[in-house]
Protein backbone atom coordinates (compact mmCIF):
# COMPACT_ATOMS: atom_id res chain seq x y z
CA UNK A 1 0.00 0.00 0.00
CA UNK A 2 1.13 3.52 -1.29
CA UNK A 3 2.10 5.81 1.84
CA UNK A 4 1.11 9.24 0.45
CA UNK A 5 3.00 12.52 1.16
CA UNK A 6 1.29 15.55 1.67
CA UNK A 7 2.88 18.49 2.37
CA UNK A 8 2.67 20.14 5.83
CA UNK A 9 2.54 24.56 4.80
CA UNK A 10 0.37 27.13 4.02
CA UNK A 11 3.22 29.31 2.47
CA UNK A 12 1.53 29.93 -1.18
CA UNK A 13 4.55 30.06 -3.34
CA UNK A 14 6.02 26.35 -1.40
CA UNK A 15 2.37 25.17 -2.30
CA UNK A 16 2.58 26.50 -5.92
CA UNK A 17 5.87 24.58 -6.54
CA UNK A 18 5.03 21.53 -4.69
CA UNK A 19 1.40 21.30 -6.39
CA UNK A 20 3.16 20.41 -9.89
CA UNK A 21 5.04 17.71 -7.64
CA UNK A 22 3.81 13.98 -8.56
CA UNK A 23 5.76 13.00 -5.06
CA UNK A 24 3.33 15.30 -3.13
CA UNK A 25 -0.15 13.96 -3.10
CA UNK A 26 -2.31 16.89 -0.83
CA UNK A 27 -1.58 19.85 1.45
CA UNK A 28 -1.95 19.88 5.39
CA UNK A 29 -2.47 23.49 6.69
CA UNK A 30 -3.56 24.85 10.40
CA UNK A 31 -3.69 28.70 11.80
CA UNK A 32 -0.23 28.51 13.37
CA UNK A 33 1.17 27.81 9.71
CA UNK A 34 -1.30 30.41 8.07
CA UNK A 35 -0.01 33.00 10.13
CA UNK A 36 3.19 32.21 10.03
CA UNK A 37 3.02 32.54 5.96
CA UNK A 38 1.44 36.10 6.97
CA UNK A 39 -2.11 35.43 5.85
CA UNK A 40 -4.10 38.44 6.66
CA UNK A 41 -7.89 37.43 5.88
CA UNK A 42 -8.37 33.79 6.64
CA UNK A 43 -10.95 33.38 3.20
CA UNK A 44 -9.41 35.34 0.72
CA UNK A 45 -5.72 33.67 1.66
CA UNK A 46 -7.28 30.06 1.68
CA UNK A 47 -8.95 30.84 -1.82
CA UNK A 48 -5.89 32.05 -3.55
CA UNK A 49 -3.98 28.91 -2.41
CA UNK A 50 -6.75 26.88 -4.00
CA UNK A 51 -6.27 29.05 -7.26
CA UNK A 52 -3.39 26.86 -8.06
CA UNK A 53 -4.28 23.79 -5.65
CA UNK A 54 -7.66 22.87 -7.42
CA UNK A 55 -7.42 18.77 -7.53
CA UNK A 56 -4.92 17.73 -4.57
CA UNK A 57 -6.68 17.20 -1.39
CA UNK A 58 -5.98 20.27 0.96
CA UNK A 59 -6.82 21.09 4.91
CA UNK A 60 -8.25 24.25 6.12
CA UNK A 61 -8.52 24.02 10.29
CA UNK A 62 -11.64 26.49 11.69
CA UNK A 63 -10.12 28.21 14.46
CA UNK A 64 -13.34 28.63 16.76
CA UNK A 65 -14.08 27.31 20.13
CA UNK A 66 -17.53 26.29 20.53
CA UNK A 67 -19.87 23.57 19.02
CA UNK A 68 -21.84 26.15 17.27
CA UNK A 69 -19.06 28.27 15.64
CA UNK A 70 -17.46 25.41 14.74
CA UNK A 71 -20.24 24.32 12.73
CA UNK A 72 -20.67 27.54 11.40
CA UNK A 73 -16.87 28.11 10.07
CA UNK A 74 -16.74 24.34 8.85
CA UNK A 75 -19.59 25.05 6.55
CA UNK A 76 -17.64 27.52 5.23
CA UNK A 77 -14.60 26.34 4.51
CA UNK A 78 -16.57 23.36 2.45
CA UNK A 79 -18.12 25.87 0.04
CA UNK A 80 -14.47 26.79 -1.09
CA UNK A 81 -13.81 23.81 -2.84
CA UNK A 82 -14.16 19.87 -3.75
CA UNK A 83 -10.99 19.25 -2.83
CA UNK A 84 -10.78 20.74 0.84
CA UNK A 85 -10.73 18.98 4.00
CA UNK A 86 -12.54 20.43 7.11
CA UNK A 87 -9.64 20.25 10.03
CA UNK A 88 -11.50 19.94 13.37
CA UNK A 89 -9.51 19.17 16.74
CA UNK A 90 -10.87 16.48 18.61
CA UNK A 91 -11.19 18.72 21.80
CA UNK A 92 -11.86 22.27 21.90
CA UNK A 93 -9.10 24.37 24.34
CA UNK A 94 -11.64 23.12 27.70
CA UNK A 95 -11.02 19.78 26.39
CA UNK A 96 -14.33 19.13 25.63
CA UNK A 97 -14.39 16.17 22.83
CA UNK A 98 -16.11 17.58 19.74
CA UNK A 99 -17.82 14.63 18.60
CA UNK A 100 -21.31 15.70 17.97
CA UNK A 101 -19.23 18.96 15.61
CA UNK A 102 -17.61 15.59 13.71
CA UNK A 103 -20.96 13.91 13.39
CA UNK A 104 -22.90 16.33 11.92
CA UNK A 105 -20.72 17.52 9.36
CA UNK A 106 -19.61 13.75 8.58
CA UNK A 107 -23.29 12.75 7.99
CA UNK A 108 -23.84 15.73 5.72
CA UNK A 109 -21.06 13.98 3.27
CA UNK A 110 -18.23 16.91 4.53
CA UNK A 111 -14.69 15.43 4.06
CA UNK A 112 -12.78 15.56 7.49
CA UNK A 113 -9.27 16.18 9.27
CA UNK A 114 -9.55 15.45 13.05
CA UNK A 115 -6.29 16.64 14.27
CA UNK A 116 -4.35 17.19 17.51
CA UNK A 117 -5.38 13.06 18.09
CA UNK A 118 -2.38 11.51 20.54
CA UNK A 119 -4.55 8.40 22.18
CA UNK A 120 -6.27 5.11 20.47
CA UNK A 121 -9.26 6.16 22.77
CA UNK A 122 -9.76 9.42 20.59
CA UNK A 123 -9.37 7.31 17.53
CA UNK A 124 -11.91 5.05 18.66
CA UNK A 125 -14.49 8.03 19.95
CA UNK A 126 -13.75 9.76 16.87
CA UNK A 127 -14.32 6.74 14.59
CA UNK A 128 -17.55 5.77 15.90
CA UNK A 129 -18.84 9.45 14.77
CA UNK A 130 -17.84 9.11 11.25
CA UNK A 131 -19.80 8.02 8.47
CA UNK A 132 -18.50 5.60 7.06
CA UNK A 133 -19.40 6.40 3.63
CA UNK A 134 -17.45 10.04 4.17
CA UNK A 135 -13.80 10.53 3.69
CA UNK A 136 -12.12 11.67 6.31
CA UNK A 137 -8.62 11.54 8.38
CA UNK A 138 -7.66 11.15 11.50
CA UNK A 139 -4.23 13.19 12.04
CA UNK A 140 -1.87 11.52 15.17
CA UNK A 141 1.01 13.78 16.11
CA UNK A 142 3.92 10.99 15.86
CA UNK A 143 6.25 13.75 16.24
CA UNK A 144 5.40 16.06 19.29
CA UNK A 145 4.66 12.31 21.20
CA UNK A 146 8.44 11.24 20.39
CA UNK A 147 9.63 14.86 21.72
CA UNK A 148 8.18 14.29 25.18
CA UNK A 149 9.65 10.30 25.52
CA UNK A 150 6.49 8.65 24.14
CA UNK A 151 6.44 5.75 21.63
CA UNK A 152 3.93 6.82 18.73
CA UNK A 153 4.16 3.30 17.16
CA UNK A 154 1.50 1.23 19.15
CA UNK A 155 -0.94 4.42 18.55
CA UNK A 156 -0.65 4.17 14.70
CA UNK A 157 -0.90 0.54 14.99
CA UNK A 158 -3.75 0.01 17.04
CA UNK A 159 -5.76 3.03 15.00
CA UNK A 160 -4.97 1.31 11.72
CA UNK A 161 -5.77 -1.88 12.61
CA UNK A 162 -9.63 -0.21 13.15
CA UNK A 163 -9.72 1.60 10.33
CA UNK A 164 -8.11 -0.11 7.74
CA UNK A 165 -11.54 -2.15 6.83
CA UNK A 166 -12.98 0.93 5.60
CA UNK A 167 -11.49 2.57 2.29
CA UNK A 168 -13.00 6.10 3.13
CA UNK A 169 -11.18 6.61 6.58
CA UNK A 170 -7.46 7.49 6.71
CA UNK A 171 -5.26 7.47 9.50
CA UNK A 172 -2.24 10.51 8.91
CA UNK A 173 1.60 10.77 10.67
CA UNK A 174 1.29 14.28 11.75
CA UNK A 175 4.17 16.00 12.85
CA UNK A 176 7.12 14.35 11.25
CA UNK A 177 10.49 15.03 12.59
CA UNK A 178 12.76 13.10 9.79
CA UNK A 179 12.60 11.81 6.47
CA UNK A 180 13.14 8.16 8.02
CA UNK A 181 9.22 8.29 9.64
CA UNK A 182 8.54 7.93 5.95
CA UNK A 183 9.66 4.71 6.23
CA UNK A 184 8.02 4.21 9.49
CA UNK A 185 5.01 4.95 8.13
CA UNK A 186 5.18 2.96 5.45
CA UNK A 187 6.29 -0.36 7.87
CA UNK A 188 3.02 0.15 9.14
CA UNK A 189 0.91 0.92 6.16
CA UNK A 190 0.09 4.42 7.80
CA UNK A 191 -2.04 5.88 4.95
CA UNK A 192 -0.68 9.29 4.78
CA UNK A 193 2.27 11.24 6.10
CA UNK A 194 2.47 14.91 6.28
CA UNK A 195 5.63 16.58 6.78
CA UNK A 196 7.38 20.07 6.19
CA UNK A 197 9.07 20.86 2.64
CA UNK A 198 12.67 20.63 4.06
CA UNK A 199 11.90 16.76 4.78
CA UNK A 200 10.25 16.13 1.71
CA UNK A 201 13.48 17.83 -0.15
CA UNK A 202 15.71 14.71 1.92
CA UNK A 203 13.18 12.44 0.62
CA UNK A 204 14.62 12.70 -2.59
CA UNK A 205 18.09 11.60 -1.37
CA UNK A 206 16.74 8.46 -0.07
CA UNK A 207 18.95 5.21 -1.22
CA UNK A 208 22.42 7.30 -1.17
CA UNK A 209 25.08 4.78 -0.19
CA UNK A 210 26.95 5.55 3.60
CA UNK A 211 30.30 5.46 1.73
CA UNK A 212 28.95 8.71 -0.37
CA UNK A 213 27.55 10.40 2.98
CA UNK A 214 30.82 10.13 4.50
CA UNK A 215 32.76 11.84 1.50
CA UNK A 216 30.08 14.16 1.28
CA UNK A 217 29.85 14.91 5.18
CA UNK A 218 33.58 15.03 5.24
CA UNK A 219 34.29 17.69 2.43
CA UNK A 220 31.41 19.27 4.42
CA UNK A 221 34.02 19.93 7.00
CA UNK A 222 36.57 20.83 5.24
CA UNK A 223 35.29 23.18 2.95
CA UNK A 224 33.96 24.87 6.17
CA UNK A 225 37.17 24.79 7.76
CA UNK A 226 38.40 26.48 5.07
CA UNK A 227 35.83 29.34 4.71
CA UNK A 228 36.89 29.97 8.60
CA UNK A 229 40.41 30.24 7.26
CA UNK A 230 40.88 27.91 10.28
CA UNK A 231 44.79 27.83 11.33
CA UNK A 232 46.21 25.08 14.13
Amino acid sequence: MKTKIFCDIADYKIIKYFNSKSLVDGFTTNPSLMRLAGAKNYKEYSIKILKICKKKPISFEVFADNAKDMLKQAYEINSWGKNVYVKIPVVNSRGTFTGPVIKELSDKGIKLNITAVYTFEQTKKIYKKLNKKTKSIISIFAGRMADKGKDPLPIFKRSISLTKKNKNIEILWASTREAYNFLQAKQISCNIITMPPKIINQINSFGKSFNVMTIDTVRGFLKDSKKSKFKI
